[in-house]
């Protein structure tokens, strides 16, 4: 009976939620509002929601309870709630998503995600749509140097991860900040994320000193980071479009020790934005859909607008242009984006060409979606 009243408090929540802020955030309001769940509780309505969320457009003909049934089958191999209320369901736990799929009578080929036609021919669609269905890892990027004491902090508190060289995965739900001196010592970082400078670094083995590099979009800095790692003697700039993003960046590389040649606040999609400078290596790491890392916010599955798409295509395409004005002859122009769709991906990289007299030298995705991690898309250019 406890778990009825999981059940109903769950769906009860998510139809007072409209999509406006990030789940994860507006859930932690609405319990600290509702004293009345403890822990316990919290944990398993979180549950509930996120895997409801989960499946897209899935199931959409069943009432919400159902749905959220449904989805603990999918999303866990022994669910608490699967076994009380529907215990027919139980000889399927073990198997298979696709024959879970196929026990429950439906199809992911028209359903969880709802912009099949706007997906790269480069995602595989097929496990790209089942990867929403599990949570994604946690992912440390552990910072030069501190390798081992990373891993003796890591092991002494009794933490489970795996992984090789700098790059370790964990449970979501591992609290690291309460181990390690994040940023100081290792970045959380996701694995595809962590791999999305090797274009760059497979075309400059060295740089000229000093080489200057600008970070246009930094927003909270992992990249930035990441660069300064990569390409220790780089001098940085960062920029981003408001004051208070840039107050935490700077709080942020001071903790992680880079030290920026200059940080200020800029739109870069403006008409009217321009700079002094010329930068060897420009990173534009865009605004973008997020559609990539969806796995960690499903509730987008169910409150992304198609037309944004489109928004945001626009503008990656104004602030990739403009950007790459500030392009030393002969640098490099690295375009980023944490999303899987044609048109913020491949389109805007015809576009450069076009417009911006770019040579692209590479273009690929880091697909995390067989690795429970997030899907990247990186092109890089440089002077023709």
């Amino acid at each position: 009976m406890r778990l009825q009243s999981y059940l109903q408090s769950s769906v009860e929540i998510l139809a007072q939620y409209s999509g406006d802020i990030p789940f994860a955030a507006w859930l932690k309001n609405h319990f600290r509002q509702h004293k009345k769940f403890g822990s316990k509780d919290r944990r398993l309505i979180a549950d509930l929601c996120f895997c409801y969320f989960r499946l897209g457009n899935a199931f959409a003909w069943q009432e919400r309870g159902e749905r959220m049934l449904a989805a603990q089958l999918l999303c866990h191999r022994n669910s608490a709630f699967v076994r009380e209320c529907k215990p027919e369901w139980q000889a399927v736990s073990d198997q298979s998503l696709q024959e879970k799929l196929q026990f429950l009578g439906a199809s992911i080929d028209d359903t969880i995600f709802p912009f099949p036609d706007e997906l790269s021919p480069a995602i595989d669609q097929e496990a790209f749509r089942l990867s929403f269905l599990q949570q994604p890892d946690l992912f440390l990027r552990i910072r030069p140097g501190k390798e081992k004491a990373v891993h003796q902090k890591l092991q002494t508190a009794g933490i489970a991860f795996s992984g090789d060289g700098s790059c370790l995965r964990m449970a979501n739900t591992t609290k690291v900040d309460e181990i390690i001196r994040l940023d100081e010592e290792a970045v959380v970082q996701d694995i595809s994320s962590q791999q999305v400078l090797q274009p760059l670094q497979q075309q400059v083995p060295s740089l000229p000193s000093p080489a200057t590099a600008w970070d246009c979009c930094a927003a909270s800095g992992g990249k930035t980071i990441l660069l300064h790692d990569t390409f220790p003697r780089l001098r940085i700039t960062a920029s981003d479009i408001r004051e208070s993003i840039l107050f935490n960046l700077r709080n942020r590389l001071k903790r992680a020790g880079v030290a920026a040649d200059r940080t200020f606040v800029a739109d870069v999609s403006s008409p009217r934005f321009s700079l002094r400078q010329k930068f060897d290596i420009i990173l534009c790491d865009a605004p973008c859909s997020g559609s990539g890392t969806w796995g960690r916010t499903p509730e987008q599955l169910s409150f992304f607008p198609n037309e944004k798409i489109d928004t945001y295509a626009d503008l990656q395409k104004r602030i990739a242009l403009n950007a790459s004005k500030y392009l030393q002859p002969k640098g490099y122009f690295l375009y980023i984006t944490c999303s899987v769709f044609r048109k913020e991906n491949e389109s805007v990289v015809a576009y450069l060409q076009q417009h911006a007299g770019l040579q692209v030298l590479s273009q690929q995705y880091f697909t995390g979606y067989e690795k429970k991690g997030d899907t990247l898309f990186a092109a890089l250019f440089t002077t023709s």
